[in-house]
């Protein structure tokens, strides 16, 4: 995949990860966006050395579940670190 499809990607999981996780995130709608693309980077990361699983194409399942846990994972981070600081 190239570089255009994992920000895509990113994105969209972003969008998926919010979903799945609602509430007030500290920074804002581009933050979460932001936290998306890199959670797709995360989630491939995450894929091959925990699971050793290989990304495959942008339509197959399994990269859509590996980027949008990554993005989880950066969302939850994000919300421990930033959350109370804000409050």
């Amino acid at each position: 995949m190239g570089i255009i499809s994992w920000i895509v990607l990113g994105l969209i999981a972003g969008g998926i990860a919010k979903a799945l996780m609602p509430g007030r995130d500290p920074g804002g709608c581009i933050v979460t966006i932001l936290l998306g693309v890199a959670g797709a980077f995360v989630g491939g990361w995450v894929g091959k050395t925990l699971f050793h699983v290989e990304l495959g194409t942008f339509f197959d399942l399994r990269t859509w579940g590996l980027a949008v846990l990554g993005a989880l994972i950066l969302l939850v981070g994000y919300r421990l670190i930033f959350g109370k600081a804000r409050s």
